[in-house]
């Protein structure tokens, strides 16, 4: 009689470095969703105006842009888990001290500002050598089940962690989240230590940095359909931020609960993300850009319902709906990249793609005081939702963002490196 082979668990396909990565994601995930809600009422609680929540906001964003290259740069040359447990060990101390200064009741505005500056420091070098990381552990059959279960758990941290951080701060005040976060931050660096060492990836010889970021532009700049879509997010981060970060706290206070209200909406926002991940673990649409352009038709739903002062409910409805679609667009955008960047590249186009969405979220942010002053805060919202309609619209006019198709495993070996632009007809 021959042996039967053992059973073969249905997570056979996560191996230990996926799910170390995607547990010490949630984990961080935690701390960061209740900490932007903490910081932007530390904010108005010291008798800050809308504007300076903008510039505390924008404080974090501008570093992350003017990095991001050089942590993308890093990754392809560093074992990534190094980076990101530095990365992640920085933020955790940037964190603590900012904590203090809020609980002891001495945060001013340039501390504010200088320390919500090292958080973005610290995320230009973890969110490059993160994606490559990911990357690395997720077989190519595999990629759409295992990004799904990976955003599930990540979006899953973001309602709890929206909850918490809401409640929280309006129960015993934002220091207390802020602390909670650099703790979160801890934890996550002590599971990445345990990841496998894997050979730096190779970068194709020497030359130096300069040299890695022009192979990296080359990279990306061969595809059209990639570029399009990240200059199509350089707008609407920049308008999503204004209404995350700065417009949603400031309605929250003057119509609704203040941040437990708003908390409650963020949850709404990360239910959305994990109702629909379980969705996208088995729908595997063929035109991946197409359907995932789909999705970010539901972005500008949450400035809709705050502009039109939406009741609570509304408003939570909105944040789910846009949830969803940010999962659509996310899962179908990460098989993507895989099955069309070459991994020894992958970090420095995961940069690219940072840089060009994020380049405009500082000036949003900035402006979001300014603005909400010119139009007033119903007009600057509206504003906000028309941007993200008009834009969802009109990526769909490049002929590569309707056409890229999903490949099986056995094209992605034949092709692992052509550029987009001579295999999307």
């Amino acid at each position: 009689m021959r042996s039967q082979p053992p059973p073969r668990s249905r997570f056979a396909w996560a191996g230990r470095n996926y799910r170390i990565q995607t547990a010490a994601t949630v984990i961080s995930g935690l701390g960061n969703a209740g900490a932007p809600i903490a910081t932007a009422f530390a904010v108005l609680e010291n008798g800050g105006s809308t504007a300076e929540v903008g510039y505390v906001t924008a404080a974090r964003l501008v570093p992350t842009v003017l990095l991001l290259m050089v942590g993308g740069a890093l990754a392809d040359r560093l074992p990534r888990h190094h980076v990101m447990v530095a990365a992640n060990l920085f933020n955790a101390l940037s964190q603590a001290v900012l904590a203090a200064l809020v609980l002891g009741g001495h945060a001013e505005l340039w501390q504010l500002l200088l320390l919500s500056a090292a958080g973005g420091a610290g995320h230009a070098f973890y969110a490059p050598a993160a994606e490559g990381m990911l990357m690395q552990n997720v077989a190519k059959e595999h990629a759409a089940r295992a990004f799904s279960v990976f955003r599930m758990g990540l979006n899953a941290s973001q309602i709890g962690g929206a909850a918490l951080g809401g409640a929280l701060t309006a129960v015993v005040g934002p220091g207390w989240v802020l602390a909670v976060d650099a703790a979160c931050f801890v934890l996550a660096a002590g599971l990445r230590f345990f990841l496998e060492a894997e050979a730096a990836p190779a970068t194709g010889g020497g030359g130096g940095m300069l040299r890695d970021l022009r192979e990296g532009w080359r990279e990306f700049a061969s595809r059209r359909w990639l570029w399009v879509i990240v200059l199509q997010f350089s707008v609407l981060v920049a308008c999503i931020s204004a209404v995350e970060a700065v417009y949603g706290p400031i309605v929250a206070e003057q119509r609704l609960g203040g941040a437990r209200d708003w908390g409650l909406a963020m949850s709404a926002y990360g239910v959305g993300l994990v109702v629909t991940g379980v969705l996208m673990v088995r729908w595997q649409p063929r035109r991946i850009l197409l359907v995932g352009n789909y999705g970010v038709f539901l972005f500008g739903l949450p400035a809709v319902a705050l502009a039109a002062a939406a009741p609570l409910p509304v408003l939570a409805a909105a944040m789910f709906l846009s949830g969803a679609g940010v999962t659509v667009f996310g899962v179908n955008w990460m098989i993507a990249l895989q099955q069309e960047i070459p991994a020894e590249m992958f970090s420095r186009v995961a940069a690219y793609d940072h840089l060009g969405s994020l380049s405009l979220a500082p000036v949003g942010t900035a402006l979001a005081g300014p603005a909400a002053t010119a139009l007033g805060l119903s007009g600057a919202l509206w504003a906000c939702a028309v941007i993200c309609l008009l834009l969802s619209a009109l990526v769909l006019l490049e002929p590569q963002v309707r056409r890229l198709p999903r490949r099986g495993p056995d094209a992605l070996e034949a092709q692992p490196a052509e550029p987009a632009a001579a295999t999307v007809a």
